[in-house]
């Protein structure tokens, strides 16, 4: 699936880094999407199929955060925001795989039309977000549910009042649905500051994801976990290279790049040799 090249900096570039990938809609059709946080789900098999292949481990979110000196193996976690129905389909394919995901599901459009205001667009999934009965088959296949707001507001816009019912709410919300605990969250727009780390931690959770690119864990704070978004026109082969370098950037000038300043070292390496 891959070249021999690529093939090498993937087997020795990433293998003690946990990453985490961020989806969105895991769409039936086989064409690419119009949306770019789209993916096909011949695309998505093919990329679960590849991780499979090459010895990944997945993980939930709150399991990476709380154990963070634990993976050893190369971990992935695979995360889907917004909640949108077409994750079924997407979950079905990793649970025969026997791999896990996190959801962030926006609590205020469960069951019905994403109602953030912002929503509306062409090349967006005129799809329903997944319902609580939904919610509660995922859970019990081993997927981890986790809160992505109320509303899928900017919470850093948000004053103190609304930012707090954004988060607290969200989660009552979704545990009222799952009748069971619920412990991550996604920011909305990877949009985080100082305050909404604060009020998230006084909301009950246990770690949050951002969209940062970068190793999982660079950050070394649960609130600030980095994450690698796989956008509709990424193939198996830009995943693995976003997977070597922990980075959004998966142009071959990287892989170049990386050559160039591996050759100079072992290089300037030999030459201080007595």
């Amino acid at each position: 699936m891959i070249n021999p090249l690529l093939r090498y900096f993937h087997r020795n570039v990433a293998q003690h880094r946990p990453v985490i990938l961020m989806y969105h809609s895991v769409q039936l059709d086989n064409q690419q999407p119009n949306w770019p946080w789209a993916v096909s789900m011949r695309r998505f098999r093919s990329q679960i199929d590849f991780l499979a292949a090459e010895g990944w481990v997945t993980t939930t979110v709150c399991d990476l955060a709380a154990k963070p000196n634990h993976w050893k193996e190369r971990t992935v976690v695979i995360t889907f925001d917004d909640g949108f129905v077409d994750n079924l389909d997407a979950c079905e394919e990793l649970e025969r795989r026997g791999m896990l995901a996190t959801l962030f599901i926006v609590s205020g459009s469960i069951g019905r039309k994403p109602a953030w205001p912002d929503w509306p667009d062409p090349g967006r999934p005129d799809v329903c977000l997944l319902n609580g009965a939904q919610l509660r088959t995922l859970r019990d296949a081993g997927m981890e549910i986790g809160s992505h707001s109320v509303s899928h507001t900017h919470l850093t816009d948000a004053d103190d009042h609304r930012l707090h019912t954004e988060l607290k709410n969200s989660k009552l919300t979704l545990e009222e649905n799952l009748e069971d605990e619920l412990s991550s969250f996604a920011y909305p727009y990877g949009e985080l500051d100082e305050r909404c780390i604060a009020a998230v931690q006084q909301a009950g959770y246990d770690a949050a994801c951002t969209t940062r690119p970068g190793w999982a864990l660079r950050d070394n704070d649960s609130y600030s976990l980095r994450r690698l978004t796989v956008f509709n026109t990424d193939t198996v082969s830009t995943l693995a290279r976003k997977l070597c370098f922990g980075s959004n950037d998966a142009s071959w000038g990287q892989v170049w790049r990386y050559t160039a300043k591996r050759l100079t070292a072992r290089i300037g390496s030999r030459i201080k040799k007595p």
